[in-house]
């Protein structure tokens, strides 16, 4: 399995070896040994696994959960076709204000990190994009927080062409300069202390 940083720091791409036949194909979207190669540390406790289903055109994002508690998050697609957005929105992060992008599809099998305090949108660029999320924290929705894909400070790269379908949420979500002034970004410090704690609890057995 190849890894590789991505242009938002701590969060990596990673490409398994696709082994295909007359059947069809066998592939690993995760594997421990490579992901504490590239990252440091093992994968988070897993505490939730969650799929969503999108059709061509449906966007959504930019998503990140309220620190503290902060989630990271591993991310494949399972079937279809979408462009995978990667945003920095911890205050203080070397990368802050910075995005990434990865094109992921059940052909190449790439799969993303996402660590705590790092925003996640993407775009479905076919009918029936299923993305696949492993989470380190369960889903509680006063935690869950938006800000707008369409946000000029960010410059997302949305696909040329592609008129984005969003929810009632998405659309009216607020600005990246908006949420810095309600006080809601992660900080990067605390952040990484997260990740050290989550460490921890895996090392612990938790």
């Amino acid at each position: 399995m190849e890894a590789k940083e991505l242009g938002v720091t701590g969060a990596f791409v990673f490409t398994p070896e696709v082994f295909g036949d007359e059947r069809g194909l066998f592939v690993s979207p995760f594997q421990g040994e490579a992901f504490t190669r590239a990252t440091g540390r093992p994968l988070f406790p897993v505490s939730q696994l969650s799929c969503s289903r999108s059709r061509a055109g449906v966007a959504r994002g930019v998503h990140f959960t309220r620190t503290p508690p902060g989630t990271a998050k591993y991310v494949y697609c399972a079937g279809g076709r979408a462009l995978d957005i990667v945003v920095d929105l911890r205050q203080g992060s070397p990368t802050f204000g910075r995005w990434d992008t990865v094109v992921l599809d059940p052909v190449d099998c790439r799969a993303v990190y996402f660590p705590v305090g790092v925003g996640h949108a993407f775009v479905a660029l076919e009918d029936d994009t299923v993305m696949a999320y492993t989470l380190s924290s369960g889903y509680v929705p006063e935690n869950e927080l938006a800000l707008s894909l369409f946000d000029p400070e960010l410059a997302l790269p949305l696909p040329e062409g592609v008129r984005p379908v969003v929810s009632a949420r998405d659309r009216e979500a607020p600005t990246l300069a908006e949420v810095r002034a309600a006080g809601l970004l992660p900080g990067y410090e605390e952040c990484r202390r997260i990740e050290d704690a989550l460490t921890a609890a895996r090392g612990a057995g938790a």
